[in-house]
């Protein structure tokens, strides 16, 4: 059976599709697509902003851009580049992007686990009967020193619980943080189900700041989970996978 579950590539256009629920406002950092004014805005108001390609996949091609003393530091991958103005800067981003869309999010300051910041993926399927539920829940813990948490990009998988331990958060934190994020995740997708047909399941990356909040950074339409096989514990994987079969994931 061939993979039946709708891509929607466009970061944008999910995004809106959750600032137009007042549920979800609360979970989404400002997020504004790419342009001079934008930019202005973004960096007049947060310390720290993600400049990310409207298509872009596996943590490629996101820049971090932060305030400094002397005006603005660059970062893509592990390469740093200073700006003394934001014209310089927008006129770099702008080269960057060549002729593909992107997008300025505010940054979140990610809680660390063990020193390594760290992010949640959310993982929710649909049942044979069309209903979702939460099948899987799991870390993405990064390289120090990384713009990005992703696998891809060096990020390691982790267990949910561990790496939330790993960050000092008490045990009656962490059972609410996991019922509160399978809530979001299957709001997530009676939100997407409302704006196209076919989902059959999502993966949200969700960042936890240093106070714990909850903030849905990007909703994925085709999630990757063979990096759960990276887990001693294989059971994640294949309960995700006992639920795709129903659509064609075997992998």
């Amino acid at each position: 059976m061939p993979y039946k579950s709708s891509t929607i590539k466009s970061k944008w256009k999910k995004t809106k599709w959750l600032l137009e629920d007042a549920y979800f406002r609360r979970y989404v950092p400002q997020t504004l697509l790419f342009s001079k004014k934008n930019l202005t805005s973004m960096l007049n108001d947060y310390n720290t902003v993600f400049f990310k390609p409207t298509d872009g996949s596996g943590g490629k091609n996101i820049i971090r851009i932060r305030k400094t003393d002397g005006g603005y530091q660059k970062q893509f991958k592990t390469k740093k580049t200073y700006y003394s103005g934001i014209d310089q800067l927008y006129q770099e981003l702008k080269r960057f992007a060549g002729n593909r869309s992107y997008l300025l999010q505010k940054g979140i300051r990610l809680a660390k686990s063990n020193g390594k910041p760290f992010d949640i993926r959310v993982m929710v399927q649909k049942t044979k009967k069309g209903s979702w539920v939460g099948t899987a829940l799991f870390t993405k813990v990064g390289s120090p020193g990384k713009v990005a948490t992703n696998y891809n990009q060096g990020g390691k998988i982790g267990t949910f619980r561990h790496t939330m331990e790993g960050a000092g958060f008490n045990p009656a934190f962490i059972s609410q943080m996991e019922t509160e994020l399978k809530r979001v995740g299957v709001a997530t997708g009676h939100n997407f189900d409302r704006h196209y047909k076919g989902f059959k399941e999502l993966g949200l990356d969700v960042a936890l700041d240093f106070s714990g909040r909850p903030w849905i950074l990007e909703v994925n339409t085709r999630p990757q989970v063979y990096p759960l096989l990276t887990l001693k514990d294989k059971s994640l994987y294949n309960r995700v996978i006992s639920y795709g079969k129903q659509y064609g994931r075997y992998k």
